[in-house]
């Protein structure tokens, strides 16, 4: 069984800015800005997406109890496209996994899959909606502002996306997938994003900004016709602030967990500059040569979205992953490379001595980095090697030490610095 090398806890530099009270803050938003809207008797959509948004459960429940005490009679869409299945059921059990229940937000769900035409784009494509949020008196989307994974524009993921994607359910999906590939995503983002907001009653935005500790920073109220004005400003902080590696080269990155919650593609691929293609992403801030992910988060109810962009993986990640989820997303978003199974073994010791060889990695100082998850770079693990050229604003937590297999071949959890920081 091949050793491991001598590895470090590291905290990398992050930017921390997170909101003391969300809801709290949010309450004085919602007050400031449309407090003096008429509420009262009408039925509002409040669109929720299918992103592990810190917080999210807490947003979302007091966005309904604010409707409620303003006379408003709230219900939750889910607003992501083809995930969870596509199917209600499935997009229901999402939300659930982030809190975001009937119980937990006081408002009952609507989980229709059902659209409406809307008509054609200058482009050409055909625009369609939630036929549920088009019957509605008002919509109020919510959704983080941050970095995309598959485009990089004056927009990205955030309430235009949302408003032309995640409203669309799986059928506006798959158009607008479809259709970015021949045209390019921002351009037909924007173009059904316009369409759909000038058909639907009463468009309200709720963006949300993470810091680079994954943590609810920043909160703005906007109106449909400001989405597009708006979000890119908003973009540029989320970039500002968004975390990354504190290595300019890494042999191999390992993960704990890819999943829909962490994102889009499973890994965030702006953090391990590969892209949903499998080709270096054109801004990558770290060269990471081969990747090994371990397994996926519960929350993504078994699609595995991204095990193709690793190189290795194990063979538990492989049990755990159901086709029908997985494919259904890889189709709809046209990221085929997203959905294939990797090279994959059974324990860690195996995944490690051929991720390594593959990599082409220093034998004797090999550069391995370990995360729980493109979310979570608060805290990472690094070999000695890696001290080298780490980031001088990054602080060594602890020093190198030895590290060791169990005797079934995994990480040992005794000595396994991730597992103990997340215990």
């Amino acid at each position: 069984m091949t050793p491991l090398p001598r590895q470090a806890l590291v905290a990398p530099s992050l930017e921390h800015h997170a909101l003391a009270d969300p809801a709290g803050a949010l309450r004085q938003r919602l007050d400031g800005d449309w407090l003096h809207e008429d509420w009262r008797g009408r039925r509002v959509a409040v669109a929720v997406g299918s992103r592990g948004i810190d917080r999210i459960g807490e947003i979302a429940q007091a966005v309904v109890a604010w409707l409620k005490a303003r006379g408003a009679d709230p219900f939750v869409v889910p607003a992501m496209g083809s995930h969870g299945g596509a199917t209600p059921d499935g997009q229901r059990e999402m939300l659930g996994t982030y809190d975001v229940t009937e119980a937990t937000i006081g408002a009952p769900f609507e989980t229709s899959m059902d659209v409406d035409e809307l008509g054609e784009t200058a482009s050409g494509v055909r625009a369609v909606v939630s036929s549920v949020v088009r019957a509605a008196d008002a919509v109020i989307l919510i959704n983080r502002v941050k970095p995309h994974t598959d485009f990089d524009g004056a927009f990205a993921s955030g309430l235009i996306k949302m408003s032309a994607i995640g409203l669309g359910k799986a059928e506006g999906a798959i158009r607008c997938h479809w259709a970015a590939s021949t045209l390019g995503h921002e351009r037909v983002i924007r173009e059904v994003s316009t369409l759909v907001l000038s058909k639907l009653p009463r468009v309200y935005g709720i963006a949300l900004i993470e810091d680079g500790a994954h943590q609810l920073s920043r909160i703005e109220t906007l109106r449909g016709a400001e989405f597009h004005d708006r979000e890119p400003s908003l973009l540029a902080v989320a970039r500002q602030w968004m975390p990354a590696l504190p290595l300019p080269e890494v042999d191999v990155l390992v993960l704990d967990e890819i999943g829909k919650n962490i994102s889009g593609a499973g890994m965030d691929t702006n953090i391990v500059g590969r892209g949903v293609d499998t080709f270096p992403m054109p801004n990558r801030r770290s060269i990471v040569r081969r990747i090994y992910v371990r397994g996926r988060t519960p929350e993504s109810r078994g699609n595995a979205i991204g095990i193709g962009l690793a190189d290795v993986v194990s063979s538990r990640l492989v049990e755990q992953m159901d086709p029908v989820s997985t494919y259904t997303n890889a189709i709809s978003a046209m990221t085929p490379a997203t959905a294939r199974v990797s090279i994959n073994f059974k324990t860690d010791a195996e995944c490690m001595k051929a991720v390594l060889r593959v990599a082409a990695a220093d034998p004797a100082r090999p550069r391995i980095v370990r995360i729980r998850h493109t979310l979570a770079l608060d805290r990472i693990v690094v070999s000695e090697a890696c001290l080298d050229t780490l980031d001088p604003r990054a602080q060594v937590l602890v020093p190198p030490t030895e590290r060791r297999f169990d005797a079934a071949g995994n990480f040992d959890a005794a000595t396994d610095l991730l597992a103990l920081v997340h215990a």
